[in-house]
């Protein structure tokens, strides 16, 4: 089947997550506007490749032979891509017929614009956010900004950067900043390519129409070993790319890592929190560093609230 023109390209990075991955291409091939699915498979071992060419030939599947993660894939599948508009859905990802058509709208109309959040909810009732992008407090510490609110009646604060579970970035952006960085194999990277956007002068919207229902740790596993030392490694490299806007974020942060090593140690009786972040920040500093800007900082993230967030896993 002919794809339709469009100046939309959404990639969905998948590994072993053909259930998942068969919901969110119903999804998408529901939505409003035109577009190109593009799905990179991670040396998936469930069939998926062979799912996808033998039931939808419309897609355009990149069949990786090794797990690349997440940013390295969809960096492949951006490769495979032309049009302007670059949308990155997460396979756990349901759409709203509207949410393609609402999340380009921004970049349609602003040329500045190098990337904008959508707005993902948790499954069942009530309905509450999930993520409607990245906030950051002093100590460049990432949370899910607007989690469990309302979204029909936000109040989200400071938006830092978009979310990579359901983000649309300007091509041009995207590619001028070198798209995600592949030392990070999942987790951080997508906070990592919006503040190297920033850094380069782009700016960001937020598209609440745009909106989609995300299971959320669905592929990775929550709480697990393997998400630990994920993300304490790319925790590490955050730190060690970028500089705190104030000293007193230096002070934040170090307090907030001290105790998740030490909470590591007496809990899991692992010093992986420790070890993966001393391996993140060696491998950043390999490179240029960076400073975040104070206006990406939510200030309303105390300390203490910070330490509240940390003990019950916000």
């Amino acid at each position: 089947m002919p794809t339709p023109p469009t100046d939309i390209d959404v990639v969905v990075v998948t590994w072993n997550g053909r259930a998942l991955l068969a919901s969110c291409l119903h999804h998408l091939a529901a939505q409003t506007v035109p577009h190109r699915v593009i799905v990179v498979d991670n040396a998936s071992a469930d069939g998926t490749a062979a799912w996808l060419a033998s039931d939808h030939p419309e897609i355009t599947v990149v069949a990786l032979p090794e797990n690349v993660g997440f940013g390295a894939g969809n960096n492949r599948g951006v490769e495979v891509g032309t049009a302007p508009y670059v949308v990155l859905v997460n396979n756990d990802v349901d759409a709203a017929p509207a949410f393609l058509e609402r999340i380009v709208e921004p970049l349609r109309t602003g040329d500045a614009i190098g990337a904008v959040a959508g707005l993902t909810t948790r499954p069942g009732e009530p309905v509450v956010v999930d993520q409607f992008g990245i906030q950051l407090d002093a100590g460049l510490g990432a949370y899910s900004r607007a989690t469990g609110q309302d979204p029909d009646h936000l109040d989200p604060g400071p938006l830092a950067v978009p979310c990579g579970a359901a983000v649309a970035y300007r091509r041009s952006a995207y590619e001028a900043v070198g798209g995600f960085d592949e030392a990070l194999f999942a987790y951080s990277e997508d906070l990592d390519l919006g503040l190297r956007l920033l850094a380069a002068g782009w700016r960001f919207a937020e598209a609440p129409g745009a909106r989609g229902v995300h299971l959320g740790g669905a592929t990775s596993g929550g709480g697990s070993p393997f998400q630990r030392r994920l993300s304490s490694f790319g925790r590490g490299f955050i730190l060690g790319r970028y500089r705190h806007p104030t000293r007193l974020g230096a002070v934040h942060a170090l307090v907030i890592d001290v105790a998740v090593i030490l909470f590591g140690l007496l809990r899991h009786r692992t010093l992986v929190p420790l070890t993966e972040r001393w391996r993140g920040y060696r491998t950043a500093r390999r490179g240029e560093r960076l400073t975040v800007p104070p206006a990406a900082i939510d200030r309303r993230i105390t300390l203490r609230q910070a330490l509240r967030r940390l003990a019950s896993g916000a």
